[in-house]
């Protein structure tokens, strides 16, 4: 206990040695977007430029430009194929400055060269149609197309994804599909690459990822940490809460489960560790917490602004759907951290190290840029390019004013004091930082978005879905339940690896018809898969966010993988509440009351069973209660009043029982 106090003192921004030298290379074991060339001076600058440019270019187009979609989509992948190869190099490793190969030049060049020759005779394409076939050139050109983007989703996405698409291709081929009828549907009609996901790409996504970027430059991050130690800090477990919260908080800025394990991670990480927590504990809370920052309103994933697309739904409505269930999943994280805390006795972090309330409040302003987001979905006024647009127009003046005002730092006895030569700066230089980040980050989502589109053309093409279909129905028996387990594991297989944006694609054009038929409600069908397909991040063998946190924790991978699991336990329920019952999806809702009813019992329910998982409640729990636990919190998350009812009253017994034979326990004389 005297070596954990003597750790607390420690500066609350401080980490663990070499934890931030090691950001870099866990990012870019665990993030291929980190894995990129090393450009420096003359180089540098252009490529700069050059992004910052395409960034512009992606407003301008989602915003202004009218052109049949068979020239701006080709167009646009063209830049992403030249961007991308100008920033991924072959292999990890590659990082001798200023190198790019004479092979990666040639690909580049041809690779990007074939989606720019599409464009430009976007009007012959459509005047031929199906004679496309027979044309040697065309085919030629959509073979090096489809091929560059194959190579760069292997850079920057990764094989698992490939793997997927190239057993599918072997599928069509075989299913008697010919080879050019094949390269046709893939990239000369809108059921191949130029599909609907990169469809929304250049509509929306590129947009909302640019004014992600523009948040994470104001320093809203920093602001989110803060905030969550102000907030919560203090009490039992504070580190850990610290973690949900502050992760909960960036999910609605950003929704990348490496980058946010890895972002906020370098510094609750080591700071749980310092405060005793176990390593793989302190890994798992983080990216249980970060992969969550998926479905937190309003951005959300990349995968939700498809949502809206595949389901007709406004974006608005979609985030004001995903409101509960995330409230849910992270209120399940954050009762099972504080379980964790008092089983271990951990305490909080000593209020002097806690960042005070009149220094955030004085940096309240940095939330306009999300308010005014929320503010223009929610109007449904303005399209949502011209809603992220003008929101990339707050934070700039946000941004401006956080670079401009003096910084006030706090000396250890919580005066203020004004840091040594700070002067204002008025440097614009970050707003073209901003705009390049924004167009690198894009690259990646697009590239897996177009390998989801070959992925779905060739489901189409050969009718496998209704193949699969036939057989979850037959394997089903007609029972949702059983096809929504069929469904989740999918999801989860597919997505080890995948990412979520293209998993949802797949799912949403497989597995969401089916549960449909099935009788499931179609908004609840597609969230319900979209939400599995974040789970596969932190679902062992590969979860890719747990092996992140585990990095920075130096932890054993598998077992930080098993305890986010174990700790993301409302993520695997929450869906299967809302599938078999969407009025906590706002939809199909008697009234208030039922709301209510489904959330409190929800959330007991989660308690419940993250009691169960944790094996403590007032005092550690032997195995017949931690299965009476976790029996009576499925009833309460089924839907039904009876079943709440028994879960209620089984729930309430098991809590009085506990708490009683602690305070007897405690209290031995005063109960003789």
């Amino acid at each position: 206990m005297e070596n954990k106090e003597k750790t607390a003192e420690q500066p609350l921004h401080d980490v663990s040695t070499g934890t931030m030298a090691d950001v870099e290379a866990v990012m870019k074991k665990y993030d291929r977007e980190s894995n990129v060339r090393v450009w420096e001076g003359v180089p540098k600058t252009v490529i700069h430029y050059l992004m910052a440019a395409f960034a512009v270019y992606c407003i301008i187009d989602a915003i202004f430009l009218t052109t049949i979609q068979e020239i701006r989509y080709p167009f646009f992948l063209g830049m992403i194929v030249l961007l991308g190869f100008l920033t991924f190099p072959v292999r990890k490793g590659c990082e001798r400055p200023n190198h790019i190969p004479w092979y990666d030049i040639v690909i580049m060049l041809v690779g990007s060269g074939a989606f720019f020759f599409y464009a430009a005779n976007a009007l012959t394409v459509i005047k031929m149609s199906a004679k496309i076939m027979a044309n040697p050139l065309y085919m030629t050109v959509g073979v090096i197309g489809i091929l560059a983007l194959v190579e760069l989703c292997r850079r920057c996405v990764g094989l698992p994804i490939l793997c997927v698409a190239g057993v599918l291709v072997v599928y069509a081929l075989a299913s008697g599909i010919r080879f050019p009828q094949l390269v046709r549907t893939l990239f000369f009609t809108a059921n191949g690459i130029f599909s609907t996901p990169v469809s929304v790409c250049v509509k929306y996504i590129s947009i909302f990822i640019i004014f992600g970027a523009f948040l994470e430059r104001t320093g809203v991050a920093d602001f989110f940490i803060r905030f969550a130690n102000a907030a919560v800090g203090r009490f039992v477990g504070g580190p850990a809460k610290v973690a949900v919260v502050a992760s909960a908080l960036e999910g609605m800025a950003s929704g990348s489960s490496v980058a946010n394990t890895v972002g906020s991670g370098s510094i609750t990480i080591p700071m749980m560790k310092r405060m005793g927590y176990r390593p793989e504990f302190a890994a798992a809370v983080e990216a249980a917490a970060s992969t969550g920052g998926q479905i937190m309103p309003p951005i959300m994933g990349a995968a939700a602004f498809l949502m809206a697309e595949f389901t007709g739904l406004p974006y608005g409505r979609i985030a004001l759907m995903a409101i509960l269930p995330a409230v849910l999943y992270f209120a399940g994280i954050f009762i099972a951290v504080h379980l964790e805390a008092k089983r271990t006795g951990m305490k909080g972090i000593p209020k002097e190290m806690l960042p005070k309330p009149r220094e955030l409040v004085r940096e309240i302003y940095l939330l306009l840029p999300l308010i005014a987001l929320i503010y223009l979905v929610g109007t449904n006024t303005f399209t949502m390019a011209y809603s992220a647009t003008l929101s990339i127009i707050v934070a700039m003046v946000v941004g401006v004013i956080h670079k401009i005002i003096p910084h006030i730092g706090f000396s250890k006895d919580g005066e203020e004091e004004q840091e040594a030569g700070e002067k204002p700066s008025l440097s614009f230089r970050w707003i073209l930082d901003a705009f390049e980040g924004g167009a690198r980050s894009s690259i990646t989502v697009v590239v897996a978005c177009g390998i989801a589109g070959i992925i779905s053309g060739c489901i189409t093409v050969t009718g496998l879905a209704s193949i699969l279909l036939g057989t979850i129905v037959a394997l089903s028996q007609g029972y949702v339940i059983v096809a929504l387990v069929l469904t989740m594991l999918c999801c989860i297989v597919l997505g080890m690896g995948v990412p979520t944006t293209a998993n949802y694609c797949i799912m949403a054009g497989v597995c969401a018809p089916i549960l449909i038929a099935l009788n499931v409600e179609p908004v609840a069908a597609h969230f319900f898969v979209f939400y599995f397909g974040i789970v596969a991040d932190i679902t062992p063998p590969v979860a890719l966010a747990a092996y992140a946190g585990a990095a920075i924790a130096k932890s054993d991978p598998m077992k930080t993988g098993f305890a986010a699991t174990k700790l993301a336990v409302a993520a695997f329920i929450v869906p299967y509440v809302f599938a078999l019952n969407p009025a906590m999806l706002f939809v199909d809702v008697d009234g208030v009351m039922t709301v209510v009813q489904i959330c409190i019992t929800s959330l007991l329910g989660i308690f419940g069973i993250a009691a169960a998982l944790n094996g403590f409640l007032a005092r550690r729990l032997n195995w017949l209660v931690r299965i009476i636990l976790a029996l009576a919190g499925l009833c309460m998350v089924v839907p039904g009043t009876v079943s709440d009812l028994v879960g209620f009253v089984t729930l309430g017994a098991v809590v009085a029982y506990e708490f009683g034979m602690r305070t007897k326990e405690e209290n031995p004389r005063g109960n003789a």
